[in-house]
Parts: structure tokens; C-alpha cells; sequence
């Protein structure tokens, strides 16, 4: 809740490769609530989770704040929660230990498959526009340009292999969980204890934000959705 009816700074962390505009329909009260995006910093060689989370930290200005991270962002913002005074930790899109990383990520784990990915694709996603053809796909082509952005593949290949490597073997606690029963990044079946989103995929903070300007403040405030 409120303390002594002083503003709420949320902090939001982008998914891999997103830049901060895929926030840019998420609404909340203002006369609660201010808004700050963090967008992704380039590592440093060889850079440490525990260190790129610390920098990461760097730009936040206030004490006693909510930390709301999607997808990769829902990994980073649990590290930098260790260093930070919250008032609420919540990640969407994500997973809050390994235990929920899906099979494939963990075998390339186990296997050191991560190098055969071939994150450099990325680069190219101009391209794909051109050859898309239908308005679905030219929709989902402009909307991969316009909100995956990050393109640097240091950057990629250190998220991916942050990623499927994340050592975390119980989830933090008082977490919030926001996750679609038709994620098929992170698929439902392997999520325990979230906030379930009926029809939600990976995208739907993107796709669904409406869902979103409805419960968040109640999430954010008590930790779960108004009866």
C-alpha cells in the first residue's frame, strides 16, 4: 500500500533484445504511481550477471521501489533485487529459478549448445519484413523491428548465455509472478505459484497491456489481483 500517501516509483526492465517502448501502453494512476524505464546496457568482456546487475542498478534514484522485469529483464531484475531496497519485486514473461527454464534451455545448458546459436540472425531482421508476406506476418514483422531493437551481439550471445545458465534454485521470496497459460518461451507447464494471464503468449505485455493497466496497480500495491 501507500506510505503516508507518497508516489510509487515502478522500474521496468525490457525483455532480451527489447528496448523500453514495448511499456509504452502500460498506464498507471499518476497521482500514485511514476513511471521509469531502464533500458540495456552493452557488457563488459567476460561480465558477470551479478555485475551487470549492480550497473543496472546504478540508474535507479529512489529507495523503497517496485521492480517489474519481462522475460530475460525478469531474471536481471531478480539479481538486482539482492542490492536493492524493494517495495515490490514482479516479473512477467519469466521464470523464477531454473527449475522452470524449459527442457530445451536446460540441455543446451547441460550440452554448452549456446555457442551454435546463431544470435548474429538478429541482425537481419530487416530483411524478414521484406520477405513476409500476409498482413500477419508483415504485422509480427514490424513488430519485431520496431521493439527488438538491441542488435549488438555481444550483447545477445551474454543474454543467452545468461540465461540458459541462471543458477537460481528457489525463487525469492515474495515474488510476484505474472505469466500466460499460452507462453511458448516459457511454457505454462513448467510455472508454479504466478498470477495466471487466460490467452497470455510471451508478448502480452505487449499485446494484452490492457489486461495490464487493469491489475497492475493492485498487484503492484498488495501483491495480488482485486476479488
Amino acid at each position: 500500500m501507500l506510505i503516508n500517501n507518497e508516489i510509487v516509483h515502478v522500474y521496468f526492465v525490457p525483455g532480451l533484445a527489447a528496448n523500453p517502448s514495448i511499456f509504452e501502453h502500460i498506464k498507471l494512476p499518476e497521482d500514485q504511481f511514476q513511471i521509469h524505464w531502464l533500458e540495456w546496457l552493452i557488457p563488459e568482456s567476460n561480465e558477470s550477471l551479478k555485475d551487470y546487475a549492480l550497473r543496472m542498478n546504478s540508474f535507479i534514484e529512489y529507495d523503497n521501489i517496485v521492480l517489474i522485469g519481462v522475460s530475460f529483464g525478469g531474471i536481471v531484475v531478480q539479481e538486482m533485487s539482492k542490492y536493492l531496497n524493494l517495495q515490490r519485486l514482479i516479473i512477467i514473461s519469466s521464470v523464477k529459478s531454473r527449475a522452470e527454464l524449459p527442457r530445451r534451455m536446460r540441455y543446451a545448458s547441460k550440452k554448452g549448445l549456446v555457442k551454435f546459436i546463431p544470435t548474429s540472425l538478429l541482425n537481419h531482421i530487416d530483411q524478414f519484413e521484406r520477405f513476409a508476406f500476409g498482413d500477419f506476418l508483415k504485422k509480427r514483422a514490424n513488430l519485431y523491428k520496431k521493439y527488438l531493437s538491441i542488435r549488438d551481439v555481444s550483447y545477445i550471445d551474454w543474454s543467452i548465455k545468461n540465461m540458459i545458465n541462471w543458477d537460481c534454485k528457489s525463487p525469492i521470496p515474495g515474488i510476484v509472478h505474472i505469466h500466460g497459460d499460452e507462453d511458448l518461451v516459457f511454457p505454462f507447464k513448467y510455472i508454479n505459484g504466478c498470477i495466471p494471464v487466460k490467452g497470455g503468449t510471451h508478448i502480452m505485455v505487449v499485446n494484452r497491456f490492457r489486461w495490464f493497466n487493469k491489475n497492475l496497480p493492485s498487484i503492484i500495491l498488495t501483491g495480488k489481483i482485486e476479488d
